[in-house]
């Protein structure tokens, strides 16, 4: 009778290899998955509307990688629910490369918004790269008196009952931006929610409010044709759409910062093959000089990083506006 202990090495080797050889036959298949992807339409879920600057850049990358890929890029607009529904459809799909969804801003803001979230903004997603950055752009009626960002400060301590100021929805970037700058600054102002930019731009030309923070390509336009007047950008550097408007920063106001990002993410577990080729293709398309130029027209500047930077980035954006919505007390609803 033979011992256990001649038998048992013989009988793990064996173990060893064929596991090896199971795991080798894994990654073989992972890489061809890879180089043949991808094998059906993708699905590029957006959380907003058509006509906007998130459906304008889903349709050019989803344009430009169906011209590359062979591949329908389908962009499905899911505008609700802050973008909710959007981001745990696709935290719900499958992490094979052909469910994607394009994240903005409000993707973290929604982490200190809305506590009871179905998935978690970063965990439940594997990060491709981050796509833009853009500040906001401060601005005001031309019937105001106040000129720059220290003088609407000034104007706004002379009023009984504060400052107001509008936004495109509870939760946007333009009202954080104003409750961070009521925080840095104890400057008394009330926030006015309305169903939308293009609503909240309407009410300011009616003079129904101060101020807003509001996307550059929209409040941009309006300044040109001299219906509303430019204070500040909140971004740390000026922006190249407005070189001659000064940052929130450098009016006074040193360390605030309030920017608008966009990037692209995957369900999770996104097999590392399909990750390498997704980012290198939307690094690549981001910095050809005519996507490049769109994006500036947008008041955008085009900003790729890897994939880890991504995930610490929203990380800290998540963190960022837990701080502000706890510190300000803003409600979702």
């Amino acid at each position: 009778m033979k011992s256990r202990w001649t038998t048992w090495p013989w009988a793990a080797i064996a173990c060893i290899g064929s596991l090896a050889a199971v795991i080798g036959t894994a990654q073989a298949q992972t890489r061809d998955d890879a180089a043949s992807y991808p094998t059906r339409p993708v699905r590029f879920l957006t959380p907003a509307a058509p006509g906007g600057t998130t459906d304008i850049l889903a349709r050019l990358f989803s344009e430009r990688l169906t011209q590359e890929w062979k591949q329908p890029f389908i962009v499905d607009n899911r505008a609700s629910a802050s973008g909710v529904l959007a981001a745990e459809a696709t935290a719900n799909a499958a992490p094979d490369g052909h469910t994607l969804f394009l994240a903005y801003h409000q993707h973290t803001i929604n982490a200190a918004l809305l506590p009871k979230l179905p998935y978690h903004p970063v965990n439940s997603f594997t990060p491709i790269t981050q796509l833009i950055e853009a500040g906001l752009l401060l601005v005001v009626h031309p019937n105001l008196p106040a000129s720059n960002f220290k003088e609407l400060l000034a104007y706004g301590k002379t009023l009984k009952g504060g400052l107001n100021f509008g936004s495109a929805g509870i939760g946007s970037g333009g009202h954080l931006a104003g409750e961070l700058m009521k925080l840095m600054t104890g400057v008394q102002a009330t926030h006015v929610p309305y169903k939308g930019t293009g609503p909240a731009m309407a009410a300011l030309l009616g003079q129904e409010y101060h101020f807003n923070f509001a996307g550059i390509a929209a409040a941009s336009r309006l300044a040109s044709a001299g219906k509303l007047k430019p204070l500040a950008v909140s971004s740390l550097k000026r922006s190249p759409a407005l070189p001659d408007v000064p940052t929130v920063a450098e009016s006074g106001l040193p360390g605030f910062e309030v920017v608008g990002w966009y990037g692209v993410v995957a369900p999770a577990k996104l097999p590392k093959p399909i990750l390498t080729k997704l980012h290198t293709e939307f690094v690549k398309f981001l910095h050809e000089p005519k996507m490049e130029k769109t994006i500036l027209d947008l008041g955008g500047v085009p900003t790729s990083n890897s994939p880890d930077e991504f995930r610490k980035f929203m990380l800290a954006d998540m963190e960022k506006w837990r701080k502000v919505v706890q510190a300000s007390g803003a409600k979702a609803y």
